[in-house]
């Protein structure tokens, strides 16, 4: 063998060596992340959709029935069709974009303000994202209590807008705007904070050079800088506000105190799942709503994604 052919073979090894200590490295940061999100959502989305084809009560061994399930859902199950789809979609189409364009407004205006303030609105506006259970057991079902007691009724009884005390989370007409209501008032979790880090993370010049190109006013400085710069935080919170408001599903049984709601005024996916699965031990069943619920939430999951998607 030459001195040339050894020498690039000198080369070559050198030159793997590297790689395979990056690639280790690599390995050795992302290896629990992968770990973590095969069993905590991999496996338990593979289970689940398992268990959606099978008779499962949670007590005998589960028999394989198809896409029976499904069928019964989508054919059988009037509940389903004529109350949790449509409570579940109205619920999302309004409490999604509603608490999305409030956490973006509410941070673009606490960017204008200074620090030492901002910091303070901002904790304000978190906390009830953090405390909402704990809030909605001991301050909105005191605010709609059905009895002269509660806030809402005392006050409507004492300006005489009403004569006797309305059952406000026990009738349909009012449920789910209340549980609206409670949601938005708790809609500013991580995303609000995502926006408002963006916010605040935009270079000054920026805003500048807009002017100087004929930007006119604040809503022009907003459509045409703030939302275009900061859409990785944008995409951010329009997916967290997805998720929140499909996992939302707990707060017309904690108002209602029931599961079926009242007249399923207030009955979403999420009770669904729980009233088949956890009161009926329909497991199976409840198996298959849940991975309806999982498609529909990617589902608007891909659409947000291609409206904040990097086109450039």
């Amino acid at each position: 063998m030459d001195a040339n052919a050894v020498n690039k073979t000198e080369i070559t090894k050198t030159k793997r060596k590297p790689r395979r200590e990056s690639n280790r490295s690599l390995w050795a940061f992302l290896g629990p992340y992968y770990l973590m999100f095969t069993i905590f959502i991999i496996v338990p989305v593979v289970v689940a959709i398992g268990l959606s084809m099978t008779n499962f009560n949670a007590i005998q061994w589960p028999s394989f029935i198809g896409f029976a399930n499904y069928v019964n859902l989508l054919t059988q199950d009037a509940t389903f069709m004529r109350y949790v789809l449509p409570n579940t979609l109205f619920f999302a189409l309004v409490v999604g974009p509603g608490g999305y364009i409030l956490a973006f407004l509410m941070a673009w205006m606490l960017a204008q303000v200074p620090h030492k303030t901002r910091t303070i609105l901002a904790l304000a506006l978190y906390s009830p994202s953090m405390t909402a259970g704990v809030a909605m057991n001991v301050l909105w079902r005191v605010i709609f209590s059905g009895d002269e007691a509660g806030y809402l009724n005392s006050i409507l009884l004492r300006i005489g807008m009403i004569t006797e005390p309305i059952q406000f989370l026990q009738s349909p007409e009012y449920l789910m705007l209340i549980m609206i209501l409670v949601t938005l008032w708790g809609s500013m979790g991580v995303g609000f904070l995502a926006m408002l880090s963006g916010i605040l993370n935009i270079n000054p010049e920026m805003y500048e050079a807009a002017y100087i190109d004929g930007l006119k006013n604040r809503f022009q400085e907003i459509i045409y800088v703030t939302i275009p710069s900061m859409r990785p935080q944008m995409l951010f919170g329009a997916v967290m506000a997805i998720v929140a408001t499909f996992q939302a599903g707990a707060i017309g049984v904690e108002l209602s105190g029931a599961n079926p709601t009242p007249q399923y005024a207030g009955q979403l996916m999420v009770n669904h799942i729980e009233d088949f699965g956890l009161i009926r031990f329909e497991m199976g069943y409840a198996a298959a709503v849940s991975v309806i619920l999982l498609i529909v939430v990617y589902g608007f999951s891909k659409v947000v994604n291609k409206l904040f998607m990097d086109r450039d």
